[in-house]
C-alpha cells in the first residue's frame, strides 16, 4: 500500500503546482525527483509522475517577493543543472521530457491561473539559472547515453541547439568537447534530416559564441574531418533549398578548418573537392567522379557557393603544401575566366551586380594564388589578359558598376574596382622579382600602358580624391619601380613620358600628407619610383634635372617631414654624382632665402637632438672622446659580435640621416659655403669630420670587444691607445675650430655694436650743431648788434682767407652783395 500512497501523493503535488513551482519549493521538488529516479529502476509506475514533475520545470517559477529571484538563485541554478544529471535515468520518456522542459525555457507561456499571492518570474530567469548551474555541460555529457537512440538524440540536440544561443552556455559546451561530439553526428543515419540540421546549427553557434580557436582545435581530429568530408559529399548533389543552405554552412566550417595548418592529411581529399568545385563554370568543366551529378545553377545559394569556394582557394594559397592541388585542379584558368570585359547578363544568367561581385572576388583571390603558381600564371598568358583587361578599364566603353559588394566600395558607377584588383594581381607577381614575369610584361609594352593608367588615375584624383584612386596610383608606381630597378633600357623607356607624370607628385600640397587618405604613401611610392626608374640612367637624370626636379626635392626636404627626409636625402646623394644636380643644389633658395647648405645643417641639428647627442648651448662638442655618439649607443653594453654582424656604430649609419648629409656636403664643399651663420659653421665643423669621428667610434667598439674577450699584447695596446688619442685629438681640434668661429663672431658683433654706437653719437653731435646754428641765426635776426658783430666777423674771416701775395694790377673782387636787405 505504501507505493500506492506515494503515487497518489505525487499526483496531488503535481495537481497543486500545475501552474508553476514557487521558488522556495524548487529544492524540495528536486529531492522528490531524485527519489522517483531511484525508484524507476524497480517500479516503472513512477515514470509518469516523474515526467509530470519534470514538466513543471517548463512552467514559469512563482515568486512572492521581487528579491526571491536573487535570494534563491544559488539553489535554483543547482536544481536546473540537476535536470541534466537526470538524463542517466534509463527511460526514453523521462529523457525526452527533460529536453522538452529545457526547450520550453526559450518559449515560455504564462499560465492562466497563479498561486494566491505569487507572481511569475522573469522570462529569462531560467535561462540565466541554466547558465549559472552549467546545464549545457551536463547535457553534452549525456549525449553518450543516447548514442544509439535516434529520437532521444534529436531531442538532446534540440535542447543544445537552444542552449547554444548563449555565449556562457557555449563556453560550457566547448569545455565538454561538444564540437567534436556533435560533428560525429553529421553523417549519422536519419531519414528526417534533423540530425544533420541540428548538429550543423550547434556547430555554427559554437563558432560564433565560443572561442573559435578551441572549437576548430576540437574539429581537426581525423574522425571529425572524415565525417565532414562524407556529409559534404552526400549533400553536395542535393536538390532541395535546405540542402544547398546546409552545403554552404558546412563549407564555411571546412574553410575555418583549412586555415589551421595542423589538419590531418585526409582533409586534402576535401580540398580536392573544393578545388574541383571552384573550377566548375560554363567554360571550364572537368570530368571528375567526385563532382559527378553536381550542377551549378544561378540560384542565390549557388552564388554564395561560388564566393565561398573562391574564399577557400584564397586560404589554401597560403599553404605551400596545397599549391600542387591548386595547380592540378586548374584553379588558375577558372580565376582568369573572370579577367575580361563585363558582359551584359542574359535572362538565365547572373545579374549584373552578382557577376560584378564574382568577378571582383575572383580577381582578388587571383592576387593571392598567382604568386604561388607563377609557372601556371605565365603558361595561361595571364599578363596578356590583365593588360587587355586594364586597357578596357581606362577605355571609354560605357559601364556602370553596381558597387554593392565589399570589393567595390567607394567606386559605384565606374571601372575603378576592376582596375584596382587587376593592378593588385600584377603587383603580387611583380613583387616576386621574377625575371620571367618582368620580361613578359615589358615585351608587351607594360611600362607605357602603366604610365597611361597612372595619368588616368591622377586626372581622376583632381576631380575627386578617394582611397581607391590613391591605391591604384601607389600600385602602379610600385610595379614601375620593380620593372625598371636594374635595367637601364627600361629606365630610358620610362623617362620619355614617366618624368612628366612623376613631377606633379612632388608638387603635392603638404596639407594633404595629414589628410589620412594615404597621400603620404603615394608620395613615398613616387620617391621610390624616382629612385628606381630615373637614377642610374644619365638620360633620365638629365631630363629630370632640366625640369627642375632637384628644386622640387629640396622643397619637399624643407618640409622636414621625418618619414620623408631619409629617402629624399638618399635620392639627392645618388643625384650628387651628376654635376648638374650639384649645381642646382647650390642655386636653390627656399623661404627667407634659405640655402641648401643651411637646410642640411638644420636637419643635422634636429637629428642630433632626436638621437640625444650631447652639445652645449652654442652647438659645440662636449664629449671629445665620443663626439657623435647617441644616447642609445652610450647605454649599450659591450657585446662581442661576429665579423658578419654590424655593430651599433655601423647600424646607426643606415638608420640616421647624418651620413647622407655628410655625403652631400662632400659634393657641395665645406669651404666658401654661402648663407651660413656662425652657429651653422660650428655645426659644419662637426659634419666635416663626421667620417673621422665614425672611424673613432668603430675603433672604440673594437677595443672594447677585444678587452672584453682577452688581454691584448703590449704592441696592440699601444696601437689601440694611439688610435684613441688620435680620435680624441680630432675632437679637441674641432672644439678649437668651433671656439675660434664663435670668438670671431663675438668680435664681429662687438665691432658692429661699436659702429652702431658711433653712428648714434655722430647723429647726436650733428643734432647739437644744428641746434646751435639755429640759435645763432635767431640771434642775428632779432638783434641788430649781434648782426653787426656777425658781419664784422665775416669780413675778418674773408680777409684772413685771402692770400698775402697780391697780384700786380690784379682785379679786386668785393665780397659784399650790393643792395642786400636780408639777414640770411
Amino acid at each position: 500500500d505504501l507505493e500506492k500512497e506515494q503515487l497518489k501523493t505525487l499526483k496531488k503535488v503535481v495537481k497543486h503546482f500545475e501552474n508553476g513551482l514557487p521558488l522556495k519549493d524548487v529544492v524540495q521538488i528536486t529531492e522528490i525527483l531524485e527519489l522517483c529516479a531511484e525508484k524507476i529502476n524497480e517500479r516503472e509506475a513512477f515514470t509518469e509522475p516523474l515526467c509530470e514533475l519534470i514538466k513543471l520545470f517548463g512552467l514559469p517559477f512563482q515568486k512572492k517577493k521581487l528579491s526571491d529571484e536573487i535570494n534563491y538563485s544559488g539553489e535554483v541554478s543547482q536544481c536546473i543543472a540537476h535536470l541534466g544529471y537526470l538524463m542517466r535515468v534509463p527511460s526514453s520518456q523521462v529523457k525526452i521530457q527533460i529536453c522538452k522542459s529545457i526547450v520550453s525555457f526559450y518559449n515560455m507561456e504564462v499560465p492562466g491561473k497563479l498561486l494566491s499571492g505569487y507572481h511569475p518570474s522573469n522570462p529569462n530567469y531560467k535561462i540565466q539559472m541554466a547558465e549559472l548551474g552549467g546545464l549545457a555541460e551536463a547535457l553534452v555529457l549525456s549525449l553518450a547515453l543516447v548514442e544509439n537512440q535516434l529520437t532521444e538524440k534529436l531531442w538532446v540536440l534540440k535542447a543544445l541547439q537552444h542552449l547554444s544561443t548563449s555565449a556562457v552556455s557555449c563556453g560550457q559546451m566547448v569545455k565538454a568537447q561538444a564540437a567534436s561530439r556533435v560533428c560525429l553526428y553529421l553523417n549519422g543515419a536519419d531519414p528526417s534530416g534533423q540530425l544533420l540540421f541540428r548538429s550543423s546549427d550547434i556547430l555554427w553557434n559554437l563558432l560564433e559564441n565560443a572561442s573559435k580557436e578551441e572549437v576548430v582545435n576540437q574539429l581537426r581530429s581525423l574522425e571529425c574531418v572524415n565525417a565532414l568530408k562524407e556529409v559534404f559529399l552526400d549533400i553536395m548533389c542535393g536538390f532541395r533549398h535546405c540542402d544547398h543552405q546546409l552545403r554552404n554552412d558546412l563549407l564555411v566550417i571546412a574553410t575555418l578548418l583549412a586555415e589551421n595548418p595542423a589538419v590531418p592529411m585526409v582533409f586534402l581529399l576535401l580540398i580536392m573537392i573544393f578545388c574541383n568545385l571552384s573550377t566548375i563554370s560554363f567554360i571550364v568543366k572537368l570530368p571528375n567522379p567526385l563532382v559527378k551529378g553536381f550542377k551549378l545553377t544561378y540560384s542565390y545559394e549557388d552564388f554564395e557557393l561560388k564566393k565561398l569556394l573562391f574564399n577557400v582557394v584564397g586560404i589554401l594559397s597560403k599553404d605551400p603544401s596545397a599549391a600542387q592541388l591548386l595547380s592540378e585542379n586548374h584553379v588558375m584558368p577558372a580565376l582568369l575566366y573572370y579577367v575580361k570585359q563585363n558582359q551584359k547578363p542574359g535572362f538565365h544568367d547572373w545579374s549584373a551586380a552578382q557577376y560584378e561581385e564574382l568577378q571582383l572576388h575572383a580577381i582578388a583571390v587571383l592576387a593571392l594564388v598567382a604568386p604561388v603558381l607563377v609557372d601556371k600564371y605565365l603558361s595561361c598568358h595571364a599578363n596578356t589578359l590583365l593588360l587587355v583587361f586594364l586597357d578596357w578599364c581606362i577605355g571609354q566603353d560605357p559601364f556602370s558598376g553596381r558597387g554593392h559588394c565589399f570589393h567595390a566600395r567607394e567606386s559605384r558607377g565606374s571601372k575603378l574596382p576592376q582596375m584596382r584588383y587587376g593592378l593588385r594581381v600584377l603587383r603580387s607577381v611583380v613583387a616576386l622579382y621574377d625575371d620571367a614575369v618582368g620580361i613578359n610584361l615589358c615585351d608587351q609594352g607594360a611600362i607605357s600602358q602603366l604610365l597611361d593608367i597612372l595619368k588616368y588615375a591622377a586626372d581622376k584624383s583632381k576631380e575627386k580624391e578617394s582611397r581607391v584612386l590613391l591605391e591604384i596610383q601607389v600600385d602602379v608606381l610600385f610595379i614601375l619601380s620593380v620593372l625598371c630597378e636594374n635595367d637601364v633600357h627600361r629606365k630610358e623607356l620610362f623617362s620619355w613620358e614617366g618624368i612628366d607624370t612623376l613631377l606633379p607628385f612632388f608638387k603635392m600640397d603638404p596639407m594633404k600628407l595629414c589628410s589620412g587618405l594615404g597621400h603620404s604613401y603615394l608620395l613615398l611610392s613616387a620617391l621610390d619610383c624616382l629612385w628606381s626608374c630615373v637614377i642610374g640612367c644619365y638620360t633620365a637624370e638629365d631630363s629630370f634635372i632640366e625640369k627642375q626636379g632637384i628644386f622640387l626635392l629640396l622643397d619637399l626636404l624643407a618640409l622636414k617631414e621625418k618619414n620623408l627626409c631619409n629617402i629624399i636625402l638618399g635620392i639627392l646623394v645618388e643625384f650628387s654624382d651628376n654635376p648638374k644636380a650639384t649645381s642646382c643644389m647650390g642655386m636653390w633658395r627656399g623661404k627667407r632665402d634659405q640655402t641648401a647648405a643651411n637646410l642640411l645643417i638644420q636637419l643635422w641639428r634636429q637629428e642630433e637632438l632626436d638621437l640625444g647627442v650631447r652639445r652645449d648651448r652654442h652647438g659645440k662638442v662636449v664629449d671629445t672622446k665620443r663626439p657623435i655618439a647617441t644616447s642609445f649607443q652610450k647605454l649599450q653594453k659591450v657585446i662581442p659580435l661576429p665579423a658578419s654582424c654590424p655593430s651599433f656604430a655601423i647600424m646607426e649609419i643606415s638608420e640616421s640621416i647624418r651620413a647622407k648629409v655628410y655625403s652631400l656636403f662632400c659634393k657641395l664643399g665645406f669651404e666658401n659655403v654661402p648663407g651660413l651663420s656662425a652657429k651653422d659653421f660650428v655645426t659644419l665643423a662637426i659634419i666635416q669630420h663626421y667620417i673621422d669621428f665614425k672611424v673613432g667610434e668603430v675603433w672604440s667598439e673594437i677595443s672594447a670587444e677585444i678587452k672584453e674577450e682577452f688581454k691584448p699584447v703590449t704592441s696592440d695596446m699601444r696601437a689601440l691607445k694611439l688610435i684613441s688619442e688620435v680620435s680624441e685629438y680630432t675632437g679637441k681640434m674641432v672644439v678649437t675650430m668651433q671656439t675660434e668661429v664663435l670668438e670671431r663672431q663675438h668680435h664681429h658683433e662687438i665691432q658692429e655694436e661699436k659702429k652702431a654706437y658711433k653712428k648714434i653719437q655722430d647723429n647726436y653731435i650733428q643734432r647739437e650743431l644744428i641746434k646751435k646754428s639755429w640759435e645763432r641765426f635767431l640771434t642775428r635776426t632779432s638783434s641788430h648788434e649781434a648782426l653787426k658783430k656777425a658781419k664784422m666777423l665775416q669780413e675778418e674771416l674773408i680777409e684772413a682767407s685771402r692770400s698775402e701775395a697780391k697780384l700786380h694790377n690784379g682785379p679786386h673782387h668785393s665780397t659784399d652783395i650790393p643792395k642786400l636787405h636780408t639777414t640770411v
